[in-house]
């Protein structure tokens, strides 16, 4: 069931607009202010006609009237009547600039505040909401979808409020001084309004399919650019531009046929409107033939008054149509922007502990987790990791080794069994709290776009140099940053594109030991570094962390064979755990691994 329009637009769209509801409430004002001063001009134009050229009485108020006749001459100067004329189109163009220039401002204010809600929420998301939707989509909606709506607001929310009080004015007007006329002038109003409602019902899908072509072309360019090395290393330019080529076929062929539906609308529009001029124009005439010898004579100046305001009152009718266009583009943008905002947020599955010490055992008590069913990826896994302990992870791709340790930082949450810190299971634990105790180093690290020094304080921005050096030079990155001209000032380019596999993991090993997290986990992260550095960090840590836990997952025997406690994981089972000594002997797939990887056994056997 779909919610009423407050509660559609209740996450976003209101409370952006209550933010910078001064502006808006300023500029309906001057709306008003302007449409007056424009009417205004309008009768000092049709006074000229009939009062000061033809000395006929105006159709003004009887009491105005009286008193401009009181003035004598005076009241029938030309330059009098330019003069006002001047004055009330300057008030009316003064009042519609600072109209525009309030609602401008009020609609930036409003995009700022939507824009920072937007981000809050994707910070606040689970983790795996992320994992469900593509990047190049999100930022089309936070960009693209939060500038339409800005637009709507500039060009068009003022304009409803416009068109509204125009079209009260000028009726009242128009029926003050001939009822007929007023409904001769107004005959294709009906026709107007229903054919602007009927297309934006019928246009509001259209807008939906181009904004969604945008969001794919969006994600295309997105993933091109941020896997331009795959690209070029597999010779797939070709491949890549036919497939951008084709979603850009697809964008375009659906704005054309939008545009080509506005250009209908518009063109069939321009003709009913001017067709209502002409119908104000000629009547008016014939009006004027057949009541020239009453004593209530229609005159020239209600003519020109009629074709002024059936003018200003049929455009902003038009008018309709753009704005419910313009409606149905932002309706579909907000509902875009509110499938983010009524995301679920990462929530707190237990006490919420915030002050708790995380430097105790590790425990998986029968943990199990699955994404479509309780245990497809990882089944009954038990074992306890002591503190000052490195233990070692190994596994086949798929084996559920990554998950295991995303289940310590509650990146994803238990379907089964418990996890618990120090005694303290971890849905208890603040998750603030428990991610700021265990730092992560994954196999493909994300590097800003910013100086190395940037980069590798991330989590401890306050740090003093020498705390930066040490934690270099453990992550055996400090001499190879020196040999840079501009040393940790070196700007790394996007996702650290400038910096080789091994340099980027050391970098972001760097900033993991930064953290001076209790817990550690490095995930394959030393894949791209050769064995003599592998060897140097793994002793630096192990001298580092003290009675800190180390969890080290690697396919390489020789980065896990020194480690405490060694767990072997097969399809999402717990098959091994001991010590290399201890496995080694065994006849199981620890031991299988290390015959193929040529690793020393007791029985010299060789792969």
């Amino acid at each position: 069931m779909k919610k009423n329009q407050t509660e559609r637009y209740k996450p976003l769209f209101l409370p952006a607009l209550n933010g910078a509801k001064g502006y808006f409430v300023l500029s309906a004002f001057e709306v008003v202010l302007d449409i007056v001063a424009l009417y205004v001009s309008s009768f000092v134009t049709s006074y000229v006609l009939d009062y000061v050229l033809l000395g006929q009485e105006p159709s003004i108020p009887k009491a105005l009237f009286d008193y401009l006749n009181s003035l004598g001459p005076i009241a029938k100067s030309y330059w009098l009547c330019g003069l006002a004329f001047f004055l009330f189109t300057a008030l009316s163009a003064l009042f519609g600039f600072l109209r525009r220039k309030n609602v401008a401002k009020g609609a930036e204010h409003m995009a700022k505040h939507m824009r920072d809600a937007l981000y809050r929420k994707l910070n606040a998301v689970p983790y795996d909401y992320h994992k469900h939707i593509s990047t190049g989509d999100l930022v089309q909606r936070c960009t693209s979808d939060v500038e339409t709506v800005r637009r709507f607001v500039v060009n068009q929310l003022m304009e409803i409020v416009r068109v509204v009080v125009m079209f009260t004015v000028a009726a009242a007007m128009m029926f003050s001084i001939s009822w007929k006329m007023t409904l001769i002038s107004m005959a294709v109003m009906p026709i107007l309004t229903v054919s602007s409602f009927l297309y934006f019902r019928f246009v509001r899908r259209f807008f939906t399919e181009v904004d969604e072509a945008e969001g794919a072309l969006s994600t295309t360019i997105q993933e091109n650019l941020t896997g331009v090395r795959v690209v070029r290393a597999f010779g797939q330019e070709r491949a890549e531009f036919d497939k951008f080529t084709e979603q850009n076929k697809d964008f375009s062929k659906k704005n054309i046929r939008l545009v080509d539906l506005l250009g209908v609308y518009w063109g069939g529009s321009d003709a009913i409107g001017y067709l209502q001029i002409a119908l104000s124009l000629v009547f008016g005439v014939l009006f004027y033939a057949a009541t020239r010898s009453s004593a209530n004579p229609f005159t020239l100046g209600n003519i020109y008054l009629f074709i002024a305001l059936t003018g200003r009152l049929t455009w902003p009718v038009r008018q309709l149509g753009r704005v419910l266009a313009d409606l149905g583009k932002t309706t579909v943008s907000l509902d875009r922007l509110n499938e983010i905002m009524n995301a679920d947020d990462e929530t707190e599955l237990g006490k919420a502990i915030k002050d708790c010490p995380l430097s105790g055992d590790v425990v998986f008590d029968h943990v199990s987790f699955g994404y479509d069913t309780p245990n497809d990826v990882l089944d009954d896994i038990s074992f306890t990791a002591h503190a000052g302990e490195t233990v070692a992870i190994l596994g086949s791709t798929g084996s559920g080794k990554s998950s295991l340790v995303l289940l310590l930082q509650r990146l994803y949450t238990v379907t089964g069994g418990e996890i618990t810190i120090n005694g303290i299971p971890i849905n208890d634990i603040d998750h603030a709290t428990l991610r700021k105790n265990i730092a992560i180093v994954l196999q493909e690290p994300f590097l800003y776009s910013r100086t190395i020094r940037e980069n590798i304080t991330l989590t401890a921005p306050d740090a003093e140099e020498a705390e930066l050096i040490s934690a270099a030079r453990e992550a055996a990155v400090h001499d190879v940053i020196q040999k840079f001209a501009d040393g940790y000032d070196t700007i790394v380019g996007e996702r650290g594109v400038t910096l080789s596999g091994g340099q980027q993991q050391r970098v972001a090993i760097a900033r993991a030991l930064m953290q001076k997290a209790p817990i550690m986990i490095f995930d394959d992260s030393m894949s791209a570094v050769d064995t003599e550095t592998d060897a140097k960090i793994r002793a630096a840590l192990k001298k580092r962390h003290g009675k800190g836990i180390l969890f080290l997952i690697s396919h390489r025997i020789t980065t896990l064979c020194e480690a405490d406690r060694i767990l072997v994981l097969d399809h999402g089972k717990l098959v091994e755990q001991g010590t290399h000594d201890e496995l080694i002997r065994r006849d199981g797939l620890y031991r299988r691994i290390a015959i193929i990887q040529d690793f020393p056994t007791e029985g010299g056997e060789r792969a």
